[in-house]
């Protein structure tokens, strides 16, 4: 049995037309949502089979537009699918794009000491925010570039921070 990673969920309908606000969890909503893909989805005991026929960037999600539905009841019907695909195959020297469950239970370094671990990433507008819980049981999010994460090892199962002063003491 093929993996399958989540690439986002439905979280309400948008006008009247059909669209639906997606909120996008995928390694590459260009070629996730682009026209004419094919989404699977699941709700509640119930599988949808729906073709994209437009997506646009809105409010740090997506507005999608499926073939198969017309109107904002449908849409309103679809409140909470969630859509799977199996990972996409990583180009050699793409070290860059990593999947959630790539980074979720790395442990985190600091200036040499296992610190935490990434219990979860957040999507944003500006890009991602991992989840750390410290070994102190304290919460903190850590902005996932480059100048602040600078070294991701998944075969040691380790990310090393260089956060700026006062990061991790919020």
């Amino acid at each position: 049995m093929t993996e399958e990673l989540q690439i986002g969920k439905v979280i309400k309908s948008h006008g009247i037309r059909g669209e639906v606000v997606v909120e996008v969890t995928t390694d590459d909503p260009d070629i996730r949502y682009a026209l004419g893909e094919v989404l699977q989805g699941r709700q509640a005991g119930k599988e949808h089979t729906l073709t994209i026929d437009g997506a646009r960037a809105h409010q740090g999600r997506l507005l999608v537009k499926f073939r198969e539905v017309a109107d904002r009841n449908t849409a309103d019907s679809l409140r909470g699918t969630r859509f799977f695909a199996a990972p996409m195959e990583r180009e050699d020297g793409d070290d860059e794009a990593y999947y959630d469950h790539e980074l979720e239970g790395l442990r985190i370094i600091h200036e040499g000491a296992d610190i935490g671990v990434v219990t979860g990433v957040m999507h944003g507008p500006a890009g991602e925010i991992l989840e750390v819980e410290l070994a102190s049981g304290k919460e903190v999010l850590i902005p996932f570039v480059h100048a602040i994460v600078p070294d991701v090892d998944l075969e040691e199962g380790t990310a090393t921070i260089t956060p700026p002063e006062g990061l991790l003491d919020l």
